[in-house]
């Protein structure tokens, strides 16, 4: 094979979702060579809920995985779906105060099922697993060399950093930015913010939720619910095909904002009781989730500050490794589905000429938007624990449903045409 009819080869450095969404994406086409490099024995995903809103259902379609991930939950994108909000920390009813309907439809999943999809979909051969990239360097002639801690190497010619909020591409491509300007504030950027805020997760087994006269808990038919208080938030909603019901309760300190948490895990095992303590005196309708998760597991909610680039010459940050936000908004997963599809829609249009103004698109279309929901995000939480600057209700539920406006405001198609539009 001749040097101009050599295929481009993309290595993915991680194989979460943006990684997996990314590498099913462009092993579609024929010119592209795609390997995944995954630090750990197999793919997996923390957490277990998450949400798809109908922005990110039209790239499924558009790449052909929308009947697979139907399979894979039990809801439709029904008029009715949105957002319930209650104020929950009153003893022993609180009150319905706002209602955010989502008439452009809103899927659940487990986070496993989510991402047997994108395994089920991987060619043969792309993954390779137990390889933890240590350092990428990059060659004269163009190609990448990357160092894996076993001791093994392997070369590319674009690097695409999906590691996550602990990135080692991040942490390197920031590094090296700082010493060749001299701007040692890009440091400050390669470390995750704690947010102050811890959450308590679990799952509830749906049959729990429903009494001896069969009267059933308000989350397993009503799409998603929010119980709201000062400080404080849930978040609970049915996954696992309605058989579970997905909690997460927050608790926030924004005086501890940018602090270092107590545990340096940031997921450990927690005592339920805990938990109901730090909710104590809520209602009845919320209490009683928390009741039902028996070992909840405890987390330091991180995010990124925005970062002033999304790549650097022939490497390319895609996911939390470019944008990791706090999941107040329910999009982190999704916004890195729309990287990956931003990505590909460029690599699909380019060679190893054209390469480098596919990259330069990708950041022009990406960075900004990037940025700017997860600071969204960082502002709905606040709403929802009355942290913000609209102190009455009737204000304050117009302001979070704006929060999501981003959602409609262009489609899939619009941003891809966009980013081909910059494509030289």
């Amino acid at each position: 094979m001749s040097a101009e009819a050599r295929k481009l080869r993309v290595a993915i450095c991680g194989g979460g979702i943006s990684g997996l969404c990314l590498a099913v994406a462009l092993s579609r086409h024929d010119h592209l060579q795609v390997d995944i490099w995954e630090a750990t024995e197999r793919f997996k995903e923390l957490g277990a809920g998450l949400m798809v809103f109908s922005r990110t259902w039209r790239i499924f379609e558009l790449l052909g995985l929308s009947s697979s991930f139907t399979s894979a939950t039990h809801t439709k994108p029904e008029p009715s779906a949105g957002y319930h909000y209650r104020r929950s920390d009153i003893w022993p009813d609180g009150f319905d105060w706002h209602f955010v309907p989502f008439p452009y439809g809103c899927r659940t999943f487990h986070r496993a099922h989510f991402l047997d999809v994108f395994v089920e979909h991987l060619p043969p051969g792309v993954a390779h697993f137990g390889k933890r990239l240590e350092t990428y360097e990059e060659q004269l002639e163009g190609e990448i060399k990357l160092r894996f801690t076993d001791g093994t190497t392997a070369s590319c010619d674009l690097l695409v950093g999906c590691d996550g909020i602990k990135s080692t591409v991040r942490k390197q491509m920031l590094r090296a930015k700082a010493q060749s300007q001299g701007n040692n504030g890009l440091l400050g950027l390669i470390k995750p913010i704690w947010t102050g805020t811890i959450a308590y997760r679990g799952l509830v087994p749906a049959t729990k939720l429903i009494g001896l006269d069969g009267q059933r808990h308000r989350t397993l038919d009503s799409p998603m619910m929010k119980y709201c208080g000062k400080n404080k938030h849930i978040v609970a909603y049915a996954i696992s095909r309605g058989e579970m019901v997905n909690v997460v309760a927050y608790v926030t300190d924004l005086g501890k904002e940018n602090t270092t948490p107590d545990s340096s895990d940031w997921v450990v095992a927690c005592d339920q009781q805990e938990m109901l303590q730090a909710f104590s005196g809520w209602e009845r309708d919320a209490f009683v989730l928390l009741e039902n998760i028996e070992t909840p597991t405890k987390w330091n909610i991180h995010r990124l500050s925005p970062l002033p680039q999304a790549m650097e010459k022939r490497v390319v940050l895609m996911g939390d490794a470019l944008h990791a936000m706090t999941p107040h908004l329910g999009v982190g997963a999704t916004n890195a589905i729309e990287d990956a599809f931003i990505l590909e829609t460029l690599l699909a249009k380019c060679d190893s000429h054209s390469l480098d103004s596919a990259l330069m698109a990708y950041e022009a279309i990406r960075l900004s938007q990037a940025n700017r929901v997860l600071e969204l995000s960082d502002e709905a939480g606040k709403m929802f624990e009355f942290n913000s600057s609209y102190q009455k209700l009737e204000v304050l539920g117009p302001a979070i449903s704006n929060q999501w406006a981003f959602l409609t405001s262009t489609t899939p198609e619009d941003e891809a045409k966009r980013a081909l539009a910059l494509l030289t």
